[in-house]
């Protein structure tokens, strides 16, 4: 017999084609492609835009010669509205998988159920956590060389790590920007040999190592960086930009039971966007990929989608084989 408040609840949850997880770039163009296959699909996520949020301008979306970040993000969510996708602001807290294999997602006050889920969480920029970084944040400051590095051609920027990215993004932006600092905090790299002896070598580019952010300086704009170097004698150095590259971070424990990561908790995903759970797919920066471009998450979305779409069928025509 079932306690009465308990089938309220039940009685209440909406059955969905698909749920996907991200409301970026990736999440967007999943559930447009879902929607397009008449799914009905519901995106959650804890904010519009993903990533991109943090970009300023962005030049290198096709069809875009120059769009700002938050116009972009304006244009994917009229757009995945405009297709009859669901989309709800809210953080996805556990995830069930049912013995119909059926998946229920809860939030804080919600719990849904679908058929399937695409995984498109994204990674999230590991941050310098110093004064002034959250506050010019894309006014300034950016996390990816490649959306932001052609808005600095002729001036001065800083890339701050000591990885391949920073190697790599310092090595991109000397052919934009007039100078280059390279900011280190020790004096090892972590970067490929063969990266850090090109970097070296270019005339533009300046290595500054044993060297900690204080603060990062600026009103409207950035207009500098102030460091302690290894005599802590504080230097503030005169900058137009600052590439954060110290890495990004995947927070993929909710669905670590249902997925094989690697070492960085990135999600293992095959040629259709699947991972090791029946009904459950990932797309986009979040999947273990050598690139992490808007493009190549959108592409991967659209594999999910159909993927997914794919699986549905399948399962449909196994249940009524059975039936008959």
């Amino acid at each position: 017999m079932y306690n009465i408040c308990t089938y309220k609840l039940i009685s209440k949850i909406i059955m969905y084609d698909t749920i996907i997880i991200g409301q970026g770039p990736a999440g967007i163009t999943a559930g447009i492609y879902a929607a397009r296959r008449e799914m009905k699909t519901l995106i959650l996520g804890k904010e519009a835009g993903g990533q991109i949020i943090w970009a300023g301008e962005i030049e290198n979306y096709p069809g875009f010669i120059n769009i700002s970040n938050f116009e972009l993000i304006t244009r994917f969510n009229d757009h995945a509205l405009a297709s009859g996708v669901e989309v709800k602001t809210a953080e996805v807290k556990k995830i069930e998988k049912k013995a119909d294999g059926n998946f229920v997602l809860f939030t804080e006050k919600d719990q849904f159920e679908a058929k399937t889920v695409i995984i498109t969480m994204g990674l999230a920029p590991r941050r310098l956590a110093v004064p002034g970084e959250l506050e010019l944040s894309g006014r300034g400051v950016s996390y990816c060389a490649n959306c932001d590095g052609p808005l600095y051609r002729g001036k001065e920027v800083a890339v701050i790590g000591s990885g391949n990215s920073a190697f790599d993004a310092a090595e991109v932006l000397s052919k934009i920007a007039s100078k280059v600092y390279l900011i280190a905090r020790g004096d090892k790299f972590k970067a490929f040999d063969s990266l850090v002896e090109e970097v070296k070598r270019r005339e533009n580019i300046d290595i500054i190592t044993n060297a900690k952010i204080e603060t990062i300086e600026g009103k409207e704009k950035v207009d500098g960086i102030v460091y302690t170097d290894v005599d802590d004698k504080i230097i503030k150095l005169p900058l137009d930009g600052i590439f954060v590259e110290i890495g990004r971070i995947a927070s993929t424990d909710l669905v670590s039971e249902f997925v094989e990561r690697d070492s960085k908790d990135q999600i293992l995903a095959d040629e259709k966007q699947a991972t090791k759970t029946p009904g459950l797919f990932a797309a986009g920066d979040v999947v273990v990929s050598d690139y992490k471009q808007i493009t190549i998450a959108m592409g991967q979305a659209t594999v999910a989608a159909l993927s997914a779409y794919q699986y549905i069928q399948g399962a449909e025509a196994t249940i009524q084989a059975t039936v008959k």
